[in-house]
């Protein structure tokens, strides 16, 4: 537990420590859910006072217990229970955890992003009109991006879990006041023929300034 004899960290790589994880549910935070930050104790806030003026973010590796899955995150808040971590449900899927999880969480300096490219994983995805608008304000609600990852885009009602098959320049990256590129590979269970068929089918029957526009796949090569 810090003390007033323990100093703040100078750099954010000093930081690390070892916590017991939960889900946002388990606070009843399910805007917070939606996200991709963390909320740490209020002993991280102490150890990390002096770095808050700074203009870059605070950015976090999380890593399992068993040290073979790793994502990269921003801090929400600083109202956790000493010892524990809440983090979004897509995170302690990605780290193939469970509640109550031990993960590692050490501070990193992130490179800014310039790319990402992104898969849905149903074609139910190509039901959102305007899917790259709808990821661009998911992600201001994430201060990082991995490689390898499936991040959970909420719609409505829905609930679309996307992979992050690359990022640039690194396999992981800050989205912190980036212009960062966009681009979709096809869904999961694509088939570009049924999907021209359907659109020139709503086309036919006087849907194509509703249907059309929801099935065309140039809205899944669309970038910034």
């Amino acid at each position: 537990m810090p003390g007033s004899q323990i100093r703040p960290l100078e750099h954010i790589t000093q930081y690390r420590d070892t916590l017991r994880c939960h889900s946002m549910a388990i606070r009843g935070n399910e805007n917070a859910d939606k996200g991709g930050k963390i909320l740490l104790p209020a002993s991280a806030l102490h150890l990390l006072s002096d770095l808050m003026e700074g203009r870059e973010p605070l950015l976090f590796s999380v890593t399992n217990s068993r040290g073979n899955r790793t994502t990269h995150c921003g801090v929400l808040e600083f109202s956790a229970e000493e010892g524990r971590v809440y983090m979004p449900y897509w995170m302690m899927q990605s780290l193939v955890l469970e509640e109550d999880g031990v993960v590692n969480i050490r501070g990193v300096a992130l490179p800014k992003g310039s790319f990402a490219r992104f898969q849905p994983q149903s074609v139910a995805f190509l039901d959102i009109s305007n899917p790259k608008a709808v990821l661009e304000r998911l992600l201001r609600d994430f201060s990082a991006l991995t490689k390898g990852d499936h991040i959970v885009l909420h719609y409505g009602a829905q609930k679309h879990e996307i992979a992050v098959l690359e990022t640039r320049p690194a396999n992981a990256v800050s989205l912190f006041n980036t212009d960062l590129q966009v681009d979709f590979a096809p869904p999961i269970g694509y088939d570009e023929e049924a999907e021209r068929k359907k659109h020139e089918a709503a086309a036919a029957g006087g849907g194509a300034k509703n249907g059309g526009e929801k099935s065309a796949p140039r809205n899944l090569s669309s970038r910034n």
